[in-house]
């Protein structure tokens, strides 16, 4: 039964997904960069079961966004950009019922905040953080910087992995920057789409 919960939502993210050409495959592919950090540091196979579900199922609060702002192509107002920022929670809020779900909704919600404290919903920095939550914001930065977008192009690797190192004890936590760093040296296939 749990397993065809989870399976009913995540193939709402795949619908959700398909309206975006830009998206689609956004939480396929963080999920596969966050197992490949949560192998790399050997957490186990209980925490890969939790983060792979999370990777599936990080953007699920965008389903209640408007595409008008979702697939827009200009700057974002102040006030789009609030509603943005709301989908980590309503991600919570929607896997709230699904108590099997309730380690992945905090990664979820969480996945947003910054290592240094500024980012949202709760302003948490560093240990307060869930580590899910960290190696999941490191998975959705790079794939976000290597995708295109309504607003502007992919980036260029080189330009990636600058921007990774400078976000290192900011937004992203130093020892994850730096074992997903390692990894897409030694396995290049990182950067397929």
């Amino acid at each position: 039964m749990k397993q065809a919960e989870f399976d009913i939502i995540a193939a709402l993210i795949n619908a959700e997904e398909a309206k975006d050409a830009y998206t689609s495959g956004h939480s396929d592919r963080v999920t596969k960069i966050s197992v490949a950090i949560v192998n790399e540091m050997k957490l186990g196979d209980d925490f890969k079961k939790t983060i792979t579900r999370a990777g599936l199922l990080h953007d699920i609060g965008k389903i209640g966004i408007s595409d008008a702002i979702l697939l827009k192509k200009e700057k974002l107002t102040e006030e789009e950009s609030e509603v943005i920022k709301s989908h980590s929670k309503r991600g919570a809020e929607i896997l709230k019922p699904l108590t099997f779900l309730s380690p992945e909704s905090k990664i979820i919600l969480h996945h947003h905040e910054h290592y240094d404290g500024k980012g949202y919903p709760d302003g948490l920095k560093d240990d307060e953080i869930p580590l899910g939550s960290l190696i999941l914001a490191v998975a959705d930065a790079f794939d976000a910087m290597s995708s295109e977008r309504p607003y502007r192009k992919a980036l260029e690797k080189d330009a990636i992995i600058t921007e990774l190192k400078k976000s290192r004890s900011t937004l992203h936590k130093p020892e994850i920057t730096d074992v997903f760093l390692g990894l897409i040296e030694k396995k290049p296939e990182l950067w397929n789409k």
